[in-house]
């Protein structure tokens, strides 16, 4: 497999992830519960993000270490935090609590076309028509495998309200882009800290009660898996592919979702879902197969980051280096020009004339 087609691999893992944790959770929720347990299982859900990412942290440092965000970097992590964290959950829970479950769904398929929108029309992220009409599809089959039967929006605060959260997390998602070479680790678990406090404080001030030891232990495993690892994986893309793409990849999870809810549920099949089936598979082989390769300069840059000793990381080291790979240390690039197969990475994020 190509440098190019591994770089695609965290964020359909990420997709895979988050997708599955869906039917699991709902499973959490049951029928006729008091409305303030959505809030409260969203809460235990990112905790379990937080706690468990943290707990990955301190075993793999062995201690506490500081978290290595530059200073310049600390503006986008907040406001990442803010859009994601905090804004993003509260317009969930309140679109949720007034449109219908499929509704919802089918509207919650714009993050990934925010997401892409803002990538290039705000932050200026380089594309194509491949790129564009690979998106397209799997929104396409996003929405297919979403598009409501029969049921109705109870109100029309409800579809505003996701629309809202739709476009927190494409914020979100652009900001943590700027990030994104920084420890995933740290960025995921403050994201989960930061979304946990949140949404379980506003569960206990509508009045949910401590849930049973068996739904505290299953929503904070979902959420170490389904939002934890996931945004783990989901950072890391995003340093290899850029925005958009990463965006594109994770707008499979509707589907992984799907199939296991056939799978482990057996919910039945439908047209829809082989129909959506076909788009997704088309819109990923679109992206699978893109190669961008044009002369470009690189201009000087400082950060610090995992990487190999590759043609972006000619370097000396100003400390002893036991000549392990990847390591992470800050280092300098130096103003290079070539031409090779690239996407939007963290070394690549250059304007197109």
């Amino acid at each position: 497999m190509s440098g190019l087609h591994r770089a695609a691999l965290p964020a359909l893992g990420a997709a895979i992830l988050f997708g599955a944790s869906t039917p699991f959770a709902k499973q959490l929720l049951g029928e006729g519960q008091s409305p303030s347990l959505p809030f409260l299982l969203a809460g235990l859900l990112y905790l379990g993000s937080g706690f468990g990412l943290a707990l990955i942290r301190l075993i793999r440092d062995r201690g506490w270490k500081p978290s290595g965000i530059a200073r310049q970097e600390w503006p986008w992590l907040l406001g990442a935090i803010t859009f994601g964290g905090v804004l993003g959950p509260l317009l969930l829970m309140v679109g949720l609590s007034h449109t219908t479950a499929s509704t919802a769904s089918l509207f919650l398929n714009l993050e990934s076309v925010l997401t892409a929108v803002l990538a290039w029309l705000v932050f200026r992220e380089s594309t194509d028509r491949r790129i564009v009409l690979g998106m397209a599809l799997i929104v396409l089959g996003g929405a297919v495998l979403a598009w409501p039967s029969g049921e109705a929006v109870v109100s029309g605060i409800g579809p505003l309200a996701l629309a809202g959260a739709c476009l927190a997390w494409a914020i979100d998602n652009n900001l943590t882009r700027k990030v994104s070479a920084s420890d995933a680790l740290f960025i995921a678990g403050s994201k989960g800290m930061v979304a946990g406090c949140v949404n379980t404080g506003l569960g206990f001030a509508l009045g949910a009660s401590w849930p049973a030891l068996p739904l505290l232990s299953s929503a904070l495993l979902i959420g170490f898996f389904g939002y934890g690892l996931s945004l783990v994986l989901f950072v890391l893309a995003l340093r290899e592919l850029g925005t958009a793409r990463t965006g594109a990849y994770f707008s499979t999870a509707p589907f992984v979702g799907a199939a296991i809810a056939i799978a482990v549920f057996g919910e039945s099949t439908s047209t829809a879902f082989w129909i959506a089936t076909g788009l997704m598979s088309v819109g990923v082989w679109l992206h699978l197969t893109e190669r961008h390769a044009h002369e470009h300069t690189h201009e000087e840059l400082s950060h610090g980051h995992a990487h190999h000793h590759d043609e972006h990381h000619q370097h000396l080291h100003d400390v002893e280096w036991d000549g392990v790979e990847p390591h992470t240390h800050d280092h300098l690039h130096t103003k290079l020009k070539h031409k090779h197969a690239h996407f939007p990475d963290v070394h690549h994020r250059h304007s197109h004339s």
